[in-house]
């Protein structure tokens, strides 16, 4: 094998492509605030510079980490930029890159804990870092690190379905005696018909319940509904409460919908992808108020933690119904250590990277206090936009202490025109956002995600948005 073997380079040729990588991430972070945020992409272009690679043989490393560059340069959206004010997409923290480089360069197996004793012990220790902030007895936190928050949830109906029909794990839905159905709010992220789908109950068994004037889970319209399912014969057993929904931000009403599970013999989940990150604010963290007592949540740190995807968490205080869920025996597997858990056996994944290093280190360096001040400074750089909204005649159509901003055109309410507005805005490259319907209600959508935005990305965006409506309503 040669010194510049492709699968195995010579030190100094790997030094050599280190360097430059660093180069390109340098100039790329040092350029990216004067970019469009997102351009026009042309399609047929674009794949045939992709399809050119056939492959057949070798060429440079560093030309190819440029070209690729360049690609992801031109041809996407840059969440990373200071102006996204878009989905729960963040500026990833540089530790959290330092994370990925890492646990890809060492790739630890995080299936079997004596594989990776460090690897799995520091993201129990993180598990249990996130449930205490959340409210649970830290001594008591089980879960896992997942894809994302649709594993997370994915992992929560399981573990319900589980825990209410014991004979599910066996002998599936047709050991239990109708079907089950869960409830979550109509404003509440659908990957929940996914889920269905996949768990084997079915679209029809999500109920979506519509939402209150504040559009959180309204919880007379749930009362009524169980009701009506269990005199139909079927068979309720989880409520979904949504912390932090992804078009508007909002919490649902925790403690209410605790006591309202309490007294019908349900279980709670709180889907807290993006809102779970509050709980390292000692400000904000009173939002979350009644999430300690779900069974399970949901937490996200791809999200407002500002890690690379994925990183997705499920926690909760049942090890044995984690275990009882996903347990399998095999003679492959190395055998159990006495006092640990083999991660294969407490989730979806068997095989899988070591996802929660990049919050590891990100946490270290920041510290909590360090997240809790960015967390606190999105809030408060949200506030001024709703105030600098509604100072040049927007109307704010949502409420949530979270940085999630949703504004309608009082003088034109109809969704083409929000839908306009929306495009124009990105068309000009100026900034992100996207528009939103929000119980029936048109309105534009705009997240301060990113720790790079600043007061003045956000004057950018008020000048953009008002453009575009000005543009709007001089158009013949």
């Amino acid at each position: 094998m040669s010194d510049e073997s492709f699968l195995d380079p010579s030190a100094e040729a790997a030094a050599r492509l280190w360097r430059h990588v660093v180069e390109v991430l340098d100039e790329e972070h040092a350029r990216l605030p004067a970019r469009p945020v997102s351009r026009p992409v042309d399609v047929d272009a674009l794949r045939k510079t992709v399809s050119a690679y056939d492959f057949a043989a070798p060429l440079p490393a560093e030309e190819v980490v440029d070209e690729v560059m360049a690609l992801l340069r031109e041809a996407r959206v840059h969440t990373a930029h200071p102006r996204y004010f878009g989905l729960f997409n963040p500026a990833p923290t540089l530790m959290g890159v330092v994370g990925e480089t890492l646990a890809a360069a060492t790739n630890p197996q995080l299936a079997a804990w004596s594989h990776s004793p460090a690897a799995v012990e520091i993201e129990a220790h993180l598990l249990r870092f996130l449930g205490r902030r959340l409210g649970y007895p830290a001594e008591e936190v089980a879960g896992s690190f997942t894809s994302g928050g649709a594993e997370a949830n994915l992992t929560a109906v399981l573990l319900a379905l589980t825990r209410t029909w014991p004979g599910y794990g066996t002998g599936g839905l047709r050991a239990l005696p109708g079907r089950p159905v869960l409830y979550a709010s109509a404003e509440s992220h659908l990957a929940w018909l996914k889920i269905a789908h996949a768990t084997g109950i079915g679209r029809d068994a999500v109920r979506l319940v519509p939402v209150d004037a504040g559009l959180r889970l309204d919880l007379d319209r749930l009362t009524s509904m169980i009701t009506a399912d269990r005199r139909a014969g079927e068979l309720p057993f989880l409520v979904v409460a949504t912390a932090g929904t992804t078009s508007a931000g909002v919490i649902d009403p925790l403690p209410e919908l605790a006591d309202l599970c309490a007294a019908h013999g349900l279980r709670l989940h709180a889907d807290a992808a993006y809102g779970g990150a509050a709980a390292l604010s000692d400000r904000l963290a009173g939002a979350l108020t009644g999430i300690e007592r779900a069974d399970s949540i949901t937490v996200d740190a791809h999200k407002w933690l500002s890690v690379p995807m994925g990183a997705g968490a499920l926690l909760c205080t049942d090890a044995a119904g984690l275990a009882e869920t996903f347990r399998v025996t095999t003679t492959y597997m190395p055998g159990a250590v006495p006092d640990t858990v083999d991660p294969y056996t407490s989730s979806q994944q068997w095989s899988r990277r070591f996802m929660g290093l990049k919050l590891f280190l990100s946490l270290a360096a920041a510290g909590r206090t360090g997240y809790a001040a960015q967390l606190e400074h999105d809030a408060d750089l949200a506030d001024a936009l709703r105030r600098r909204l509604a100072d040049t005649g927007w109307t704010i159509v949502n409420r949530t202490p979270l940085p999630v901003v949703c504004f309608a055109d009082p003088h034109d309410t109809s969704q083409a025109h929000h839908d306009g507005l929306a495009d124009a805005v990105v068309a000009g490259g100026r900034a992100w956002i996207s528009p939103v319907t929000l119980d029936g209600r048109a309105a534009l959508r705009a997240c301060v995600i990113s720790h790079r935005t600043t007061t003045a990305d956000i004057d950018a965006l008020v000048h953009a948005v008002n453009d575009a409506r000005a543009r709007s309503t001089t158009r013949p």
